[in-house]
């Protein structure tokens, strides 16, 4: 009885927080604080770990928060910054051109420009963006949510310069154990890491390349005149070329840059070979496709807000190089501060907060490198921006208010969430001799599932995002515990953590506070039931095709990693 109690005692931080956002459909800076303060309570009562050790985790967790929101304010200043000089409207004025088939233009605004404002800002902002833009485009408001939810797949785990695998699984695994194991058999966390970052690449890759011809088949079923599945399936050969532009450069990326450059990368190259390739009508099918007149459309597919590529600024015009160079830039200093070794070690030893053995607690430590992390970098390029674009002092403090807004709401979840995560990774030293208990909860899956569990992993990363709304936060919450099933049934620990990350990436598409998110974006909300009939498609296609090639790895390849020996 007892060997059982207190696994699923371990459980109950995540069931509570499935049941108060999901069932009880509690807003997540009311449900976060009460599954902070039960975590905290079975810490104390049921594992018995000192209360020095439990503040020691939520300061941990506190110094961990502040790197995350680092990033996220300088991803949204970054993309606000650009709004407000112009530059986003000049971008999106070029994709007007391109091609007058709808299919060719979810293709190149929704899945390549679309996955380069992931990989540069994450946090839902690919459907803010892309979803108004599809409207201006002439995509009912329906439509263009769903294409802008499906964004959310592929490149989420490399989204906001790499924050779900930077944070989200560096900080939801104990490095300092792993570490310790990693260095008995010859290897260091590095090492680990990248194999991690590696993975994860290559099972996007393989899953993704698929997602634009998805795209467009859901387009023309949901919102053709016809209904049609077939007149999707006929844009195959572009869409499978424009997947492939993308996953081959976001693989390489994954496997020799590391999670900071794979989104936007695939993206730019993408870019680069898909555009001059629709233009010259390159694999286009000869028969273009356009919706029925706007007057036929049913009513739930319109949004309350007109939206014009014209009116949507009114900044003079901006050149279309002079409007991408800050991302140019973004990408350049990037790959500078991770290649170069001297230009790393000035920013990785300057401006850092540092806390090691926090209120004594051994291997309870954090730091924040304010110009390593990226948020750093992209106040530098948003900083630049201001003089390049030469902008007015208030179109900058503009950008500057939203950015803090958006830092004010996303701040107060993630104040409890990681505290709440750090308890859960540090709770091996106790009192009761428990294991820790993302621990405990993998004795209990391992023994209830065993060597099929690979196949669900990614079905667990995906449900933790679909609760939390976050691919970083699932993987903070589910990273140690994916590591340990993997442990006890014998397999790659690196590969179950790659497979919750893609998960977690997956789950995006049915985060209902991203389709709220994006929905708010044209006007159109209260349809999130029937955008999420939708999007369910796509991520029951990327979960399952996540645990094949899971169960592929471990059980016909027989990969391993250095924790294995």
């Amino acid at each position: 009885m007892q060997s059982t109690l207190f696994p699923l005692l371990a459980f109950a931080p995540l069931v509570l927080a499935a049941i108060l956002l999901v069932g009880l459909n509690w807003p997540a800076k009311r449900a976060m604080p009460m599954v902070f303060l039960v975590t905290a309570a079975i810490a104390l009562l049921a594992w018995e770990m000192s209360f020095n050790r439990v503040l020691a985790s939520t300061l941990q967790g506190l110094v961990l928060t502040g790197a995350i929101l680092w990033i996220i304010f300088g991803a949204i200043l970054l993309l606000n910054t650009l709004k407000h000089s112009g530059a986003i409207t000049a971008i999106r004025g070029g994709f007007s051109s391109i091609s007058p088939d709808r299919r060719v233009q979810v293709i190149i605004v929704a899945w390549l420009f679309g996955c380069f404002i992931e990989g540069a800002s994450g946090f839902g902002t690919p459907a803010a963006v892309a979803a108004p833009l599809l409207v201006a485009l002439g995509f009912p408001a329906l439509g263009a949510v769903m294409i802008g939810m499906m964004i959310q797949s592929t490149p989420v785990s490399f989204g906001a310069v790499g924050t779900p695998i930077v944070v989200g699984v560096a900080g939801g695994l104990d490095q300092a154990s792993i570490t310790q194991t990693l260095v008995a058999n010859g290897s260091d966390w590095e090492t680990f890491y990248r194999l991690i970052t590696s993975e994860v690449a290559i099972m996007h890759a393989l899953i993704g390349v698929l997602m634009p011809l998805f795209m467009v088949m859901m387009l023309t079923r949901f919102f053709g005149r016809n209904r049609s599945w077939k007149e999707g399936l006929a844009m195959a050969p572009f869409a499978l070329f424009a997947g492939l532009a993308f996953v081959i450069p976001y693989a390489a990326a994954g496997v020799f840059l590391g999670p900071e450059f794979p989104s936007m990368i695939g993206a730019l190259v993408g870019l680069l070979i898909v555009v001059p390739a629709a233009k010259a009508g390159f694999l286009l099918p000869k028969t273009q496709w356009d919706f029925a007149k706007a007057s036929e459309w049913p009513v739930e597919w319109m949004g309350k807000i007109e939206i014009k590529l014209d009116t949507l600024t009114g900044k003079a015009p901006m050149s279309m190089k002079l409007a991408w160079f800050p991302y140019v830039l973004l990408a350049a200093l990037l790959v500078l501060s991770r290649v170069n070794a001297d230009v790393k070690a000035f920013f990785t030893q300057n401006l850092v907060l540092g806390w090691s053995n926090i209120l004594g607690e051994t291997g309870v430590s954090g730091s924040i490198q304010f110009l390593y992390l990226p948020g750093g970098i992209m106040v530098l390029v948003a900083l630049t921006t201001f003089f390049l674009h030469r902008m007015k002092f208030s179109e900058f403090q503009a950008a500057l208010g939203e950015s803090s807004k958006t830092l004010l709401g996303a701040g107060f979840v993630l104040l409890f969430t990681i505290p709440m995560v750090r308890i859960l990774i540090n709770s091996g030293v106790n009192m009761a001799d428990l294991p820790s208990m993302p621990r405990a909860m993998a004795e209990l899956v391992a023994g209830s599932v065993g060597d099929v569990y690979p196949f669900f992993a990614a079905t667990v990363g995906g449900l933790g995002a679909f609760i939390a709304g976050s691919n970083t936060v699932s993987n903070l919450m589910m990273s140690q515990f994916q590591f340990d099933t993997a442990q006890l049934i014998g397999v790659s620990g690196a590969l179950l953590v790659a497979a919750q990350a893609v998960g977690a990436a997956a789950g995006n598409m049915i985060a209902i506070h991203n389709i709220v998110a994006a929905s708010a974006t044209v006007g159109l909300l209260g349809r999130e039931g029937q955008m999420l009939r939708m999007t369910i498609i796509p991520t029951i296609y990327y979960l399952i095709m996540a645990g094949i090639l899971a169960m592929i790895a471990i059980h016909v390849v027989g990969v391993t990693d250095p924790i294995m020996g």
